[in-house]
């Protein structure tokens, strides 16, 4: 159920009220019993995601620039190699036996 603002036009005392979206705006203040209106008050909204143009979500300067690898990715050791190379064929030896 929403939650609206209303303000008094004779005290200026404003309160909220919860009611249906059906319901009829109320008429009268509750203090003073004078005539009130409905304050609209703004809505954050946020958009997030990958559905939205950069322009729809205000973020950092980081956020805007295209993504790239800014480090370089670490070589692997020169033994590092043969231990894969020697890993696969471990496996297949016990597989073989195994069956």
């Amino acid at each position: 159920m929403p939650t609206y603002q209303y303000k008094c036009k004779e005290c200026g005392i404003t309160f909220e009220h919860f009611q249906h979206f059906s319901e009829e705006p109320l008429r009268l203040c509750p203090e003073c019993e004078g005539p009130v209106y409905r304050v609209i008050q703004p809505v954050g909204v946020i958009f997030k995601g990958s559905g939205f143009y950069v322009t729809d979500h205000k973020g950092s300067a980081s956020n805007l620039l295209p993504k790239t690898d800014k480090e370089p990715k670490p070589e692997a050791a020169p033994g590092a190699e043969a231990a894969e190379a020697k890993a696969p064929a471990t496996e297949t030896a016990k597989t073989k036996s195994e069956a």
